[in-house]
Formats: C-alpha cells, sequence, structure tokens
C-alpha cells in the first residue's frame, strides 16, 4: 500500500521539496501550509493523491479539522512531518522584537506539537507510524542575534526526546533531524557563510532515508553533526569571546517573519 504521509510546512523550501519527493514515489500526501495558492500545483499535478490545506500550524482547530478529513478521505497517516518553521534574528533589548520571538517559539515548538497531536491516537491504534520533527543544529548551542531560533530549536529537540520515550512501547517511531544549512528562503538573507549547505531536493532525499531507517536522531548532512558536537562542548571561557563578534541574521524590521 502506498504510503500516507503529513507534511506541515509544504509550500516551499525543504517542505515542498519532502512533498515532491513522496508524491514522485507514489505516496498520498496531505500538505500543510499558510500560502495555500502555494500547494495548488501540487493538487493539480496529482490529483487524488495530494490533499493541500491552507492553514496555520498554530491554529489548533484548524490543523485538528485538517487531520480528520485527511484520516477521512485518505487513512490513518504512516508519517507525520512536522517541518513548519521560521527564522529571524532578535536581540533582546528591543521590545518591538518580543512579537517576533513570541510567533518564532509559536511555530517551531508549539506548531510542532499541534501538528502532531490529532494523528497520535490513529498512529497508537494502528501501532505502527513515524513522528518526525524538523529541529536544527542551531538548538545545540545559542546562536547570538539567533536567540529565539536557537531556543525554540533546542526546545524542539528536547520534546522530540520526550515523545519519543513516551512512544516508546505502543509501535510509534519519533525522528528527530537536525538540518545545517539549506538552500532555502530561510536562508537566503544570512550574511554569513554556510558551510556544507545542501540544496532542499538533496536534503530532502537524505532526510527521507533517515526516516526509512526510522532513525532516531539524525544530522543533515553528517559533516554538520561533526561541528555541532564541537560547538556543542567548547568550554563557555571559550565559546562566548569566540561568538561574541559572529555575523548576525537581520531582525524582523529587515526580515519579516
Amino acid at each position: 500500500m502506498p504510503l500516507r504521509v503529513v507534511i506541515s510546512g509544504a509550500s516551499s523550501g525543504l517542505g515542498l521539496a519532502l512533498a515532491r519527493h513522496y508524491l514522485e514515489r507514489g505516496a498520498t500526501i496531505a500538505a500543510f501550509a499558510r500560502r495555500g495558492e502555494l500547494l495548488q500545483p501540487l493538487s493539480t499535478e496529482f490529483p487524488g493523491r495530494a490533499f493541500c490545506y491552507a492553514l496555520d500550524v498554530r491554529d489548533a482547530p484548524a490543523v485538528q479539522n485538517a487531520a480528520n478529513d485527511f484520516i477521512t478521505r485518505a487513512g490513518g497517516p504512516d508519517v507525520v512531518i512536522a517541518n513548519a518553521g521560521v527564522s529571524v534574528g532578535t536581540l533582546t533589548e528591543y521590545a518591538e522584537d518580543i512579537d517576533a520571538f513570541q510567533q518564532v517559539l509559536d511555530i517551531n515548538v508549539l506548531g510542532m506539537v499541534k501538528t502532531f497531536q490529532p494523528f497520535i491516537a490513529a498512529m497508537r491504534e494502528a501501532k505502527q507510524g513515524s513522528l518526525v520533527g524538523i529541529a536544527s543544529v542551531a538548538g545545540f548551542r545559542g546562536l547570538p542575534g539567533a536567540s529565539a531560533y536557537s531556543a525554540s530549536k533546542a526546545a524542539a529537540i528536547s520534546y522530540l526526546e520526550s515523545l519519543r520515550v513516551e512512544m516508546r512501547d505502543c509501535g510509534v517511531k519519533v525522528v528527530t533531524i537536525c538540518p545545517g544549512y539549506i538552500r532555502t528562503p530561510m536562508t537566503a538573507n544570512n550574511p554569513y557563510a554556510m558551510p556544507f549547505m545542501l540544496d532542499a531536493d538533496e536534503a530532502a532525499k537524505r532526510m527521507v532515508n533517515a526516516i526509512e531507517r526510522k532513525t532516531s536522531f539524525a544530522v543533515i548532512p553528517w559533516q554538520m553533526g561533526l561541528v555541532g558536537q564541537i560547538l556543542k562542548f567548547l568550554p563557555r571561557w571559550s565559546y562566548d569571546p569566540l561568538f561574541a563578534n559572529a555575523p548576525r541574521k537581520p531582525r524582523r524590521s529587515r526580515n519579516p517573519v
């Protein structure tokens, strides 16, 4: 039977690449995105297999309604990928950045919870399936100028670990994926070098391979895993001065959420 896959943030970048990868392999998908008009080409190209839902993952009732509709029309999902996310430079000293903090944390953390929740009962009943959370290497250490994003991805990593243990005995696998740099609109305005950058299609291919292997935790590409581990274990007396003057992502006034 073809796979049934749910993907949030599917209108562009990594989410769209994941959606197309699964569709081209014969899967049936539910594609969630705020910009619903960008999902329509999937419906046209893959009629009857691409179910598109214009919604915001912060809106739990909307996600629940979409989940109910997809389960009714296609059946319970085999894979749910919480990919929706935003990144913007933030500085605590500016009152106008508080709203950006709120949005980043709501989308990147609570949006993941709200994406998974409506599907867990069906997956528990089937005693199978994978819940996949897209975190980031940025969650390994607090990056200056990206405090909201780093905090959200660190929270996502911890949340997914808790969920993995909770699901351990019910047949549902939880997969944490921490990408490095991927060539998407999210990274287009980064004013610094981005080593080991992958195109979205290549990143999607590697992620799907990790999901199929039911890997509990994967860093993609693996080279960024080494970089992340080095940063993670750098002592504070070394890390702080090393990154104090590092280039920073533009704040919201220059790069809206």
